[in-house]
């Protein structure tokens, strides 16, 4: 009899929650913070340098050089700016969402010392001499902006006086901001522009604290020199070393571009679960919007920054979300195969997915959290975004999907129903629970994949030879994350041509020659020129100012320098060989170290032919190409995982009759026949969300997403021809030596 108690109350849990997601969806995504690639803004790493010789850099001095930047983004107005001290001598500044991004970073950079000295340059007072926050801006008798300042001691002030009176008649007091070594009031006062602020005459002995700085000051220049002044001058020297800025326009296009991709690609793969699962589908469709739901809240929660990797990472995250679902509805369908009742088979489903699912995801997990320590801004943003789909979509799959789907069953509609499982009655195959072999036929029997190994193992070496072929000549193509240089991205609203930016790069005379130039978008309205050589702070401003003026957008320009282009790369091959290493260890506890020593023979086997195909397009490599890597790394040893988790199972069933090769070659067949649905479903899932943000998303992650789905297929291939055919071979030398060992239990949920 029905119990129709659990169905209302399947259907009040969903309508609550649809409610709940519904009504507050809005107030969450508008409380997340966006990154500066995704409302424009800028990010400076500064290596921070003594001001005098002799000085030295101290965590006090770090300390007061933050305190500082902070009073100065103040006073840009910047909501929620980002400044960290990184290391023994370096500062990272993130600022997104500011207008007028030269000016941001002519008031950052500026030491804002002021002095004042005789015509022989030599100083008299300076900014310690002042009242903190004494300075204001103010008007003159003639109604003319001036800034006025209060010094702390009348005394020290007239001792100035009376020593510029002593030099009549040159009885000037000239007032510098950032008076270099080499720079003279004589040289300065025969110019149109000197680089002092004022020089006034001093006709008596003041025993005043009050000042004032005249000049042909702009209101809005002589509020912006009194704000700096009350900022403080910077106690050190600040040289760039590493820079990113993004126009607002290519902001908002990359925001609008990438979340309509992943509408796009999350509905597809709501359609084919639907398709695919029939009823099991709805309940993944239920699931996964919850999960869409919950993560964005945490990240809210979180005050976390939402960058466009860490969008992408979240349409990523559906992809592997469904996975859960996947295996846990594969278990239940094969269940039902072997002729189990409903309710049996979703127990006994759930049972066995649950090791398989923990493992996948612990996996995943060690790569995430490798990119999240080694990571930097928006690579960092991805990871976190990454970590927290993870444990979101685990715990949405065990106990959302058990929760939703066990209401049904238990409410005995889905007795008898298999159809509702997308399992014909043709496939029931008439099995006793806890047959001793473990033998569910499936539609891919007629695939003998341990037979023709040699084939494979001789495809894939072939491949490594002209890759490295390949990459020994034509290397890779290094973006300035690695290689160092600059690398400016030009917007327009009309197709540009490579002639016509060479042009405009001409007009600018910059004194550094672009490598290269390369056009994108649909209509080749992005164009993307790289430099060897690194822009200064004067460069850029004019780069930009000229970029806006002509094509109504300002360009993202991103500089690197050798000193952190060699970080980046030495970090992007220790995250690697972490990963690498922790998943051996993982997968040596929880399996056996020959199934690990053939798992990271397939990974490595799957990063390769990513990077050669890299070098074989000559497509650019950057952080996000490592943070793509080292995903792969993560899914791809899931997909392995999965069918290690099969072979386990099956022999632990069959454990005395395994006694030669053949017999081991059939538990591997076995295996991957029957992990096969699961792989080609899972595969399946991600690579339309992969494809949504490679055809539809941002230009910017573009090669991040060719890179996702090149390593999709290499992973796929090495989890069904490589990592499994590498550890029968090296499993059955061992047969014969001692017993076949079953790995450990399923866990209990």
């Amino acid at each position: 009899m029905v119990k129709k108690g659990r169905i209302v109350i399947f259907f009040l849990l969903v309508l609550l929650l649809g409610g709940l997601i519904g009504t507050t969806t809005n107030g969450v995504t508008d409380n997340i913070k966006l990154g500066l690639d995704l409302q424009g803004g800028f990010e400076i790493l500064y290596e921070v340098l003594p001001a005098e010789d002799g000085d030295e850099i101290t965590p006090e001095v770090l300390i007061s050089t933050v305190k500082a930047l902070e009073k100065r983004v103040n006073v840009l107005g910047v909501s929620e700016p980002r400044i960290d001290i990184e290391g023994d001598n370096r500062i990272r500044v993130q600022l997104a969402g500011v207008d007028d991004q030269n000016k941001a970073r002519e008031i950052l950079s500026t030491e804002a010392k002021l002095t004042f000295r005789d015509v022989n340059d030599v100083e008299l007072l300076d900014g310690s001499d002042l009242v903190e926050g004494g300075a204001s801006q103010t008007f003159d008798p003639n109604n003319q902006p001036i800034v006025a300042l209060t010094l702390k001691s009348a005394t020290d002030f007239a001792e100035a006086t009376k020593h510029v009176l002593d030099l009549y008649p040159q009885n000037i007091m000239p007032i510098w901001l950032d008076f270099e070594e080499g720079d003279s009031f004589t040289a300065e006062s025969a110019k149109p522009n000197p680089k002092y602020l004022s020089a006034p005459t001093v006709g008596q002995v003041f025993n005043d604290t009050t000042v004032t700085i005249t000049g042909s000051f702009t209101l809005e220049e002589a509020k912006e020199l009194a704000d700096l002044l009350n900022a403080g001058s910077l106690p050190v020297e600040l040289e760039e070393i590493y820079s990113t800025s993004v126009g607002a326009q290519f902001g908002e296009k990359a925001l609008q571009n990438t979340v309509f991709a992943g509408i796009i690609g999350i509905l597809f793969v709501f359609l084919y679960m639907l398709y695919f699962y029939r009823f099991p589908g709805i309940i993944a469709v239920v699931t996964l919007s919850v999960y869409i739901y919950l993560v964005l809240l945490v990240f809210d929660w979180m005050n976390a920054v939402l960058t466009l990797p860490g969008i992408a990472a979240l349409i990523l995250g559906v992809g592997m979300a469904v996975d859960a679902n996947i295996i846990t509805y594969e278990r239940i369908k094969e269940e039902l195969k072997t002729g189990k009742s409903v309710m049996s088979a979703y127990k006994a489903g759930n049972r066995r997915s649950l090791a398989t699912i923990l493992d996948a995801n612990i996996t995943t997990l060690l790569a995430a959290g490798v990119l999240f320590v080694y990571g930097t801004s928006s690579v960092k943003g991805f990871a976190t975004m990454l970590i927290v789909s993870i444990l979101l979509s685990f715990i949405t799959a065990i106990y959302g999907t058990r929760l939703f789907l066990g209401l049904w069953v238990n409410s005995r509609f889905l007795n008898k129903k298999v159809g509702y499982f997308g399992v014909k009655e043709s496939d029931i195959q008439n099995i006793e629970t806890g047959d001793t072999d473990y033998y569910i036929t499936t539609k891919y029997d007629r695939f003998d994949f341990v037979k023709h190994r040699k084939k494979y193992f001789m495809f894939s070496g072939a491949m490594i030879v002209i890759g490295t072929i390949l990459l020994l000549t034509m290397k890779l193509n290094l973006g300035i994350d690695f290689a160092s240089g600059t690398r400016v991205e030009i917007l327009s609203n009309s197709s540009l041509t490579t002639e016509e930016i060479q042009s405009e790069i001409d007009e600018l005379n910059l004194g550094i020659e672009p490598r290269d130039i390369t056009l994108s978008g649909n209509n080749n309205e992005i164009g993307v020129t790289r430099f060897i050589g690194v822009l200064e702070e004067g460069q850029i401003a004019d780069l930009k100012d000229h970029f806006k003026e002509k094509y109504g957008s300002e360009p993202n320009v991103s500089t690197v320098s050798p000193t952190v282009g060699k970080e980046l790369a030495k970090n992007a091959f220790i995250s690697v060989m972490i990963a690498s290493i922790g998943i051996i260890i993982y997968v040596t506890i929880r399996f056996e170290i020959y199934m690990a020593i053939a798992a990271i023979v397939a990974l490595l086997h799957d990063a390769f032919f990513i990077i050669a195909f890299f070098s074989l397009l000559r497509l650019e490599v950057d952080l996000t190409f490592i943070a793509a890597v080292l995903t792969i790394v993560g899914y791809s040893i899931n997909d392995t995982i999965v069918t290690f988790d099969r072979i386990r199972e099956i022999l632990k069933i069959r454990g005395k009759k395994v006694k030669n090769f053949d017999d081991l070659a059939s538990v591997v067949n076995d295996s991957l026949r029957q992990t096969l649905g699961r792989s080609v479903s899972t595969v399946f899932t991600v690579v339309i969300v992969t494809v949504a943000l490679l055809l539809l998303g941002s230009e910017s992650i573009t090669n991040f997403s060719l890179a996702l789905l090149v390593g999709l297929v290499a992973g796929t291939y090495s989890s069904l021809f490589i990592a499994s055919q590498l550890w029968l071979i090296w499993k059955s030398k061992t047969i014969g030596k001692k017993k076949v060992k079953p790995v450990e239990e399923d866990l209990e949920p």
